[in-house]
């Protein structure tokens, strides 16, 4: 999308913001009426306006330092998120005090019609009440604490998820064999190093066979991934570590001053996997030994619907017996849901991220709900098809909006076991 749509965007998005601010202020001004102090009647209504229109302002003026050569840097998403989280705020407010004023205009239709004769008249719309107000208030402060809890906590609370498979045809040798996957670091996103390592530490202390990395190491650029080489390159496993491309890899999503900047990026993007110690896989496969025996782990680039689709599976698996077992590194779910479960080569067992989760949602044993679902028919967690298995890594970072919530970065542990006749 060019900055011109961006800005449209904006301008729609923050006119729907200021008409909440009008609404929020007059609830306020509801709640806060009967308090004996003007100066703390004043602080709250006024300075709610200073806070919510100035972050507003702080968007814009976010948006128009903008760096299109840097993409998003920590701050751009702070800003953003803090946009976001009043948005929603007030967007819960507005709606309690909005169901309340129906409430009084039909009070006031009815008291209209049904008025006793020589009755005193009363004002056709009734005043709000305050007691509107402090459900308003009270209703938002669940978005309001959960956005918060999101951005200082929930980006970083790392949870790991353990998926035990069973397969017939696994050779015998990889009976109990384990992966550790993890997904989306989007480097560029970081603001905790820290916090960073907690998650680096959960991975290594799985102490798994084999560690596999699903793509977008970055947000845009290659240096993104620089101050945390020393970090991710600690991810060592004993028989390699493994990687693929993501859709943010390929530098897509912002300005290069030409096309030759842009292909030198991606080079020195593969340099950092090698830094990092993985070996990537650009559409190609590599055999795994153990005790003389061997599964196929094939990699291939980005191939999305609605993103960049250059993977070539076909050529990923030129070499490839056709008995061997075989797992797949493919970025994206909608490449598994359109092609690899069709193809006439079986694939066991394919890895892939790209969806977040949206960040957002919830996962209980009785409910399981992300917006994202409305976009992607296979979004988190396991999914199989005629014993064809596809995982969806939750991703280990963060991106745009500078917070999870019910949606927790995730490290993952795949166990594979030989099911016996």
């Amino acid at each position: 999308m060019h900055g011109g749509g961006f800005f449209t965007i904006f301008l729609i998005i923050a006119a729907i913001s200021l008409l909440f601010d009008w609404y929020v202020f007059a609830g306020l001004k509801t709640l806060t009426k009967k308090w004996d102090s003007t100066k703390k009647r004043y602080l709250v209504t006024f300075g709610y306006l200073i806070i919510s229109i100035g972050s507003t302002l702080a968007l814009f003026l976010d948006f128009k330092t903008f760096s299109t050569a840097k993409g998003m840097t920590p701050l751009h998403e702070w800003v953003l998120s803090i946009f976001l989280t009043l948005l929603f705020t007030k967007l819960f407010f507005v709606l309690i005090i909005f169901l309340g004023d129906i409430g009084r205009f039909f009070y006031s239709i009815v008291n209209y019609f049904v008025k006793p004769k020589g009755a005193t008249a009363k004002p056709f719309f009734p005043a709000r009440r305050k007691f509107i107000s402090e459900v308003a208030l009270l209703v938002a402060a669940v978005p309001f604490s959960g956005f918060v809890y999101a951005m200082l906590k929930g980006k970083y609370d790392y949870k790991l998820h353990k998926q035990t498979l069973y397969f017939d045809d696994l050779p015998e040798a990889f009976d109990g064999f384990t992966i550790t996957q993890i997904s989306d670091i989007h480097s560029g996103s970081f603001d905790n190093t820290a916090a960073v390592q907690r998650g680096i530490d959960l991975a290594k202390a799985q102490k798994s066979d084999l560690f596999v990395f699903t793509g977008d190491l970055v947000n845009n650029a290659e240096w993104e991934i620089g101050p945390y080489i020393g970090h991710f390159s600690q991810l060592r496993a004993p028989y390699g570590q493994f990687s693929i491309l993501g859709n943010h890899d390929y530098g897509d999503y912002i300005h290069w001053d030409s096309e030759a900047e842009k292909a030198e990026n991606l080079v020195k993007l593969k340099e950092r996997h090698k830094e990092l110690g993985y070996r990537l896989l650009l559409d190609e496969n590599v055999e795994i030994e153990k005790n003389g025996q061997k599964l196929s782990l094939i990699g291939v680039q980005n191939w999305g619907r609605g993103f960049i689709q250059i993977g070539d599976l076909d050529k990923a698996l030129r070499g490839v017996d056709k008995d061997a077992f075989k797992i797949l590194l493919s970025h994206d779910p909608t490449h598994w849901e359109e092609k690899v479960r069709y193809h006439p080569t079986t694939i066991y067992l394919t890895l892939a991220g790209h969806t977040h989760g949206a960040q957002f949602g919830v996962e209980t044993a009785g409910l399981r709900w992300s917006p994202v679902q409305y976009r992607y028919l296979d979004w988190a967690g396991l999914i199989n098809e005629k014993n064809r298995y596809l995982y969806v890594n939750r991703g280990f970072g963060f991106l745009a909006f500078s917070g999870r919530l019910g949606i927790w970065p995730e490290v993952t542990v795949i166990t594979l076991k030989k099911r016996m006749a």
